[in-house]
């Protein structure tokens, strides 16, 4: 046994450090320590925030005499537009989006009011245009200028540039009339989704992000191609437990944000949706003070989820795209490569994920391997050396060979007996047959003494 185990311990130990090795390879996932919990959740973030544009496009008839005001008119082809833009965080896969009800306020008017609305705002640009009394020119529209028709538009601007028609399905009420929440419903497939958290468990001086289109980071310097990105602005949550006027419920935070911010999500660590931003504080002296923003918190925003029919789900998009940059980040680019590409496969209008494939692409030649990958490969080595170590234990403990006995001896002879012995009677120096005759006459001799 001992000659046996000084072969087969020594190879057992060696076997079971590759099996050892391999678990150990197979358990390296990448490593993303070396960015910030904000930098990491801005890119996850930034494919499912949209801006919404909401607006309507009036048709007037000028009867009046006024040549300034035809004039003016006759340049907007005697149409005028009214209305705005804000933020939205798209929730399912198949489209469904969480916004503000002020944001869509202009479809949900009756059309005479917002003929009025409008009449004013053009009565305020002719006023301006001209050096005409603003009263004056109300008063005067609203005698010789009638609106003939009245459309409703809402349309979703998709960070990778789609523009589509968007469905009110659920709304609550403009600021300081109700729960200011609505949702809309674009048509398509895979698109990247946020997940709804719940805003019971959030708690002073938590760290949120604001995530969202602002008015104030929009600028005539930019390309048109910046319009698309998103701004993500870091804070705190700085009271939970604050209520308007009408009893909705709402969350201050201190993260900077402004017109255009308006139904963009408020984002916790894990990525999800705590609260969507809805109105900030009074103006000091006319000016805006940053750091005093409200936001409606995400479980009044499940109502209207619940009542639109929606579910708050994830796609394949969402999936592939986080496994994607959690490789990217960790340095294993052909493996990040693979996800990214997949991704636009199925969607692609995604808006990231042309850059981060020509990224990786630059990248490949230094990618880490990814010992995942080899899983197969490594049960199958575990599984046949587990296999060799056992044998070969049972070789070594199980299994003793039968001893036998060793005579060992210069000259071996059988042991005697009294039968046996046989002497060379003959002095021939060899025992044969005449001394094994003589031996029994010698036995006849004595037999017949003892006769006698």
């Amino acid at each position: 046994m001992k000659k046996r185990a000084i072969f087969t311990i020594p190879i057992s130990v060696l076997l079971i450090a590759v099996m050892v090795t391999s678990f150990f390879l197979m358990s390296i996932k990448p490593a993303t320590g070396n960015l910030k919990t904000g930098q990491k959740l801005a890119e996850y973030i930034r494919p499912a925030v949209v801006r919404i544009v909401n607006y309507a496009v009036i048709s007037w008839q000028y009867n009046g005499y006024n040549t300034d005001i035809n004039d003016y008119l006759k340049k907007l082809n005697y149409q005028s537009v009214i209305g705005g833009s804000g933020s939205g965080a798209i929730i399912s896969s198949n489209g469904y989006i969480v916004t503000n009800a002020h944001v869509v306020e202009i479809s949900k008017m009756e059309k005479g009011d917002v003929a009025t609305e409008a009449m004013k705002q053009l009565a305020e640009q002719i006023a301006t245009a001209y050096h005409y009394d603003y009263n004056a020119v109300v008063n005067y529209l609203a005698k010789n200028n009638l609106y003939t028709d009245v459309q409703m538009v809402t349309k979703v601007i998709l960070p990778g540039g789609d523009i589509l028609d968007g469905e009110i399905k659920a709304y609550g009420a403009p600021i300081n009339q109700g729960k200011d929440v609505a949702v809309l419903k674009i048509e398509g497939k895979n698109f990247p989704t946020l997940t709804l958290g719940n805003s019971d468990n959030i708690q002073n001086q938590d760290n949120i992000w604001v995530s969202g289109y602002p008015a104030a980071a929009d600028s005539d310097l930019l390309s048109p191609d910046s319009s698309l990105i998103s701004t993500t602005n870091a804070g705190q949550i700085t009271t939970a437990s604050k209520n308007t006027k009408q009893g909705s419920p709402v969350i201050q935070l201190n993260a900077a944000a402004t017109h255009g911010n308006s139904g963009g999500p408020v984002v916790n660590e894990k990525g999800e949706i705590v609260g969507l931003l809805t109105f900030r504080g009074d103006t000091v002296n006319g000016q805006e003070v940053q750091g005093f923003n409200f936001a409606v918190p995400v479980n009044t925003v499940k109502e209207f989820v619940n009542d639109a029919g929606a579910k708050n789900t994830k796609s394949e998009t969402d999936t592939l795209y986080k496994e994607g940059l959690r490789l990217y980040w960790g340095g294993y680019y052909k493996n990040a490569l693979d996800k990214f590409e997949a991704v636009q496969r199925i969607y692609p209008n995604h808006s990231e994920i042309k850059q981060y494939i020509t990224n990786a692409e630059k990248k490949v030649d230094d990618s880490k391997i990814l010992w995942s990958d080899y899983r197969t490969l490594f049960y199958i080595v575990d599984g046949v050396s587990g296999l060799l170590v056992i044998l070969l234990l049972v070789f070594t403990f199980a299994f003793r060979p039968k001893q036998q006995t060793l005579v060992a001896a210069a000259n071996p002879s059988p042991a005697p007996t009294p039968d046996s012995i046989l002497a060379d009677l003959n002095k021939e120096g060899k025992i044969d047959v005449q001394d094994l005759l003589k031996a029994l006459q010698e036995q006849q001799k004595n037999q017949k003494k003892e006769d006698e």
